[in-house]
């Protein structure tokens, strides 16, 4: 018989953070470290495309080599246009069931120092070991010794690099790659945490659709300058002749805004269309860095088929098709586009300009 004083009471400990609607719905946030750690082969590969596209900022160009013969080579971010000739460094990334370990990298330093030896490449700038279960400790502390790291990497030859760099012949470390192999920088070798990871992967447009969390803070739209840009003048045309065929039926033409000076109405009307526009093209680049490439004309597109068919409804001049179809802009609600958190009414009908700036919407129909 289990004695009474065994057997306990259950306790569930009370949540350490608030619970709140989404917890309820979708339940605790699981930290992207963490989620990382849990992703399938095909995630973890998409992930890495996806962190590597944040390297564009620091580099020429970012490739990565795939295939069998890839040399050693993963992730490789060009310093410069001269590619292998000149400076460039080397993402390691490997998928295993454990923390990366030093008996996992004797090969690949291998690789490095052998296929640089043979001209190849010149050795990188820097090389840097990645892991979807983040970097051991041991291996961590080996990093950041060089000479101890050099000795062991000679111990290990044998029984890592010998056979394991390539499968024609073996490769003993003797001869001039052991001469090269001694005066080889071991402190080209080092590592980038899950953590730094998913700091640069922030930077892109994946961010928010892999992990959630929402989008990053909107900044405010730029105000328009004083004189309208080249990539105005389509818009800003349609509806100079919007405001020209509601004054006369478009007997007089409107050449340019100065023209509507003495048409107080129109003119406060113009300058809310450009601040429209202009709200519409901060999202626009906001998009380009918070989301993947597609979502906002996708969004764009939507907000096209909720107005298109009020923009080609009947109308007595350009003027009150425009103010029907902006008006109709505001009601598209565009629920389903991940941007629509950040989307304002403003942005809703700035889109109508950006689409008369494409020539999808006309203002004054041939009659």
């Amino acid at each position: 018989m289990i004695p009474d004083t065994d057997l306990k009471n259950i306790d569930p400990k009370m949540p350490t953070c608030a619970s709140s609607a989404a917890h309820v719905h979708s339940g605790v946030p699981i930290p992207p470290v963490t989620r990382v750690k849990l992703f399938s082969p095909d995630d973890w590969e998409a992930f890495v495309e996806e962190w590597a596209n944040s390297l564009k900022e620091e580099y020429v160009k970012v490739r990565r080599l795939g295939g069998s013969g890839d040399l050693g080579v993963d992730i490789v971010g060009f310093g410069s246009a001269k590619g292998f000739e000149g400076v460039w460094d080397n993402y390691q990334c490997k998928r295993y069931d454990h923390p990366l370990r030093p008996s996992d990298i004797w090969v690949e330093i291998g690789k490095i120092i052998y296929y640089s030896h043979q001209g190849k490449y010149i050795p990188p700038r820097r090389h840097y070991f990645v892991s979807s279960q983040d970097i051991g400790t041991s291996l961590e502390k080996l990093l950041n010794k060089p000479t101890d790291l050099q000795d062991q990497a000679e111990i290990n030859w044998d029984k890592y690099c010998k056979k394991g760099i390539t499968a024609t012949s073996p490769l003993p470390l003797t001869g001039i790659l052991k001469e090269y192999f001694d005066s080889f920088d071991f402190s080209i070798f080092s590592s980038r945490s899950l953590v730094e990871l998913i700091e640069a992967h922030k930077k892109t447009g994946f961010h928010a659709i892999r992990f959630g969390g929402g989008l990053p803070q909107r900044p405010n739209p730029v105000r328009p300058p004083e004189k309208h840009t080249y990539n105005e003048s389509r818009y800003i045309r349609q509806l100079l002749d919007a405001y020209g065929d509601h004054i006369d039926g478009g007997i007089t033409k409107i050449k340019s805004p100065d023209d509507l000076d003495a048409h107080d109405i129109l003119k406060r009307d113009y300058l809310r269309q450009r601040e429209r526009f202009y709200h519409a093209e901060s999202l626009r680049n906001f998009a380009r860095d918070t989301v993947p490439e597609g979502t906002y004309d996708a969004l764009q597109n939507e907000i096209y088929h909720g107005i298109v068919d009020v923009c080609e409804s009947g109308y007595d001049d350009g003027f009150e098709r425009m103010k029907a179809t902006v008006a109709q802009a505001s009601t598209v609600a565009a629920t389903s586009n991940p941007l629509v958190s950040a989307v304002k009414t403003q942005d809703r009908q700035g889109i109508c300009h950006q689409l008369a700036n494409d020539d999808r919407l006309t203002w004054v129909q041939k009659k």
